[in-house]
């Protein structure tokens, strides 16, 4: 920067300098612009509080108002309600029935069951199993009077207690009218008797299509650990008057429109049950169960039913109905035989319930009675199915040792037949099984027949209540899975934890297959055969890890014994007597059944049709 422009700047800073100098206000002034701003503040702030005191008469002017026609309104509608006048508003006030099973506690409002408690369980974590409590039950129903539609719910009832684990809930008029909501609960059972009446009612009270349509609104709280499967063996079973028992159950939500009469409609937890049970029938209802998905969400389900429940306010009518509350106990659920009430349990359909209901149940049972580690009583039971299917396991050996003392004699056939003579191989294959008199099916059918009795133990465990926080070795609880590591991640189709039990399973599963190959010769007529065998125990090891640990452990010991049964056999069999035996039978005039004369017919005919395909177009 140069000389002029340095003193420019400084001429104009003095020029400033000098011009706020001479405008600067006095003290004088500076006081007097004071008195001003201040009396400015006052003023506005005697606007603001008058503005304030207008809006809060206005204010008040309007709540008054509106108060004045509120109380209107409900002295319109007290006066309009009539005999029910005095149950509109009220205090809620709870009664408690019980007996050595559950605890009941009512509430005014509504009439109601405010919760239940069953005193002899408890939640996977200690706490009192309570069915549900509060608002997360609601029942009750619609009735009109004075063309006015009220419900049960909203009404404080008259308490009156009529014994020791008797209440009534009444609505009562000068004129001997009386609405009565009565639960009576009996000595040592789950069953809660629900009676329902009307008396002098009948040119008053109203209600649609001469039925009580009766709501029911329950939220199913998770009880257990393993909530995937509390959540597949839970939802809304009912039955139909003199028909089977139908249901909306597993991981999905649904609805149901049920058009003939029900005889009972159950909302079903894994382990425990609300039934409600109509006497006379419910003429028609609407079921609705929806899966709360948020697994961190206490509550299981949202349950819903409406049912139509005959009822006549004109003839004095009563209604009678029960409550079941416990356990999904197939005994404690058999002794109300005419109800069939134990269809609820998921026991497996035809043969597996069958299986189930008639030798599993009745054994299991009977060895509870003496022994107390259900981790003995599943070792029994399976030494007990094995020793049944013992002469199936024997069979089932024999007719491997007979195929594999043939192996030489099949890889002759083998090497002699070219591998594109597909059929000539497979008719040779079986004139050798047919005139040695083996059948290959031998080893598969006693295989076959035990099935059923795997199956049945499959759908057993996981619903058997007996098993509930059970604990055997490290399994803490035999009815949901063991775990000996909690992961800090999940592994897809796996879980977050490693069961023991599932390990065992498949590494048990694993040496049975090797046993089978070195038995067989199916490995060396289809290689690829030998790795899908493994691939089964490592699918059980994947699909196991949720399931009961009771189920784990029997499937582990009943392989295991397997192994035992096998091991022990070829001991005591001389599979070179075997072989003798097998080459004299192939010395004897070999008899066709009808059975092998049709099988070869087709194959001829087979043959026949193969070769025409292959003859080319106009040559002979």
């Amino acid at each position: 920067m140069d000389k002029n422009s340095i003193t420019g700047l400084l001429l104009i800073t003095a020029i400033l300098a000098l011009f706020w100098w001479m405008n600067k206000p006095s003290e004088e002034d500076l006081a007097e612009r004071k008195r001003q701003l201040d009396s400015i503040n006052r003023v506005e702030q005697l606007r603001a509080v008058e503005a304030e005191k207008n809006v809060q008469a206005e204010s008040e002017d309007v709540t008054g108002e509106q108060q004045s026609q509120q109380n209107n309104k409900d002295s319109a509608r007290i006066q309009a309600a009539g005999i029910l006048a005095p149950y509109i508003k009220g205090e809620q006030q709870f009664t408690t029935i019980e007996n050595e099973k559950i605890k009941v506690t009512l509430s005014n409002l509504g009439g109601r069951i405010y919760s239940v408690e069953l005193k002899e369980y408890q939640t996977h974590d200690g706490r009192p199993l309570v069915l549900f409590e509060g608002n997360d039950n609601r029942y009750g129903f619609n009735f009109t009077y004075n063309t006015n539609i009220y419900h049960t719910n909203d009404l404080y009832f008259d308490v009156k207690k009529q014994g020791e684990n008797s209440v009534s809930f009444e609505i009562s008029g000068a004129d001997r009218e009386n609405l009565s909501l009565t639960y009576s609960l009996t000595d040592d059972a789950n069953m809660v008797e629900h009676h329902i009446s009307a008396e002098n009612l009948g040119n008053k009270f109203d209600v649609p299509r001469n039925a009580l349509d009766l709501e029911w609104y329950q939220k199913m709280p998770a009880q257990e650990k393993g909530r995937q499967f509390e959540t597949q063996y839970s939802g809304i079973y009912y039955k139909f008057f003199q028909n089977d028992v139908d249901d909306i159950s597993g991981n999905s939500s649904g609805s149901e429109d049920l058009r003939t009469p029900v005889k009972w409609i159950a909302f079903k937890d894994q382990f425990f049950s609300s039934i409600l049970i109509s006497d006379e029938n419910m003429a028609s209802a609407f079921v609705e169960t929806t899966v709360i998905e948020d697994e961190t969400n206490p509550m299981l389900r949202i349950n819903q039913a409406e049912a139509a429940v005959p009822f006549d306010f004109s003839e004095n009518d009563e209604a009678q109905m029960r409550f079941f509350f416990g356990p999904n106990h197939f005994y404690t659920l058999k002794a109300y035989e005419d109800l069939d009430l134990h269809q609820i349990l998921p026991l497996g359909w035809g043969i597996f319930g069958w299986i189930n209901r008639y030798a599993v149940i009745p054994v299991f049972n009977f060895l509870e009675g003496f022994i107390g580690s259900y981790g003995i009583i599943i070792l029994i039971l399976t030494l007990l199915i094995k020793l049944v299917l013992f002469p199936l396991t024997y069979k089932s050996y024999m007719s491997t040792a007979k195929m594999r003392v043939l192996k030489p004699q099949i890889d002759e056939i083998n090497e002699r037949i070219p591998k594109d003579k597909a059929m000539e191989r497979q008719q040779a294959t079986m004139a050798l099984y047919r005139k040695a008199g083996v059948n290959p099916m031998g080893g598969c059918l006693p295989m076959l027949l035990q099935m059923p009795i795997l199956i049945a133990m499959f759908r057993f465990f996981p619903s058997s209540i007996e098993l509930r926080q059970e604990s055997f070795l490290w399994a803490t609880d035999l009815s949901t899975y063991d775990s000996i590591w909690d992961l800090p991640f999940e592994i897809p189709f796996y879980g977050d934890h490693v069961s023991l039990f599932t390990l065992l399973m498949a590494a048990t599963n694993i040496f049975y297959t090797r046993i089978n190959q070195e038995m067989t010769q199916s490995s060396a007529q289809m290689p690829g055969m030998k790795g899908m065998m493994y691939m089964m125990p490592i699918m059980f090891l994947f699909f196991f890890n949720q399931y009961a640990s009771g189920l784990s452990y029997y499937y582990f010991v009943s392989t295991l014994i397997t192994v035992g049964q096998t091991l022990l056999i070829r001991q005591f069999v001389d599979e070179k007597a075997i072989l003798a035996k097998l080459k004299a039978n192939q010395k004897k005039p070999a008899k066709k059944s009808k059975f092998q004369a049709r099988l070869e017919a087709m194959q001829k005919q087979q043959q026949q049709v193969q070769k025409a395909k292959g003859k080319k177009p106009g040559k002979k």
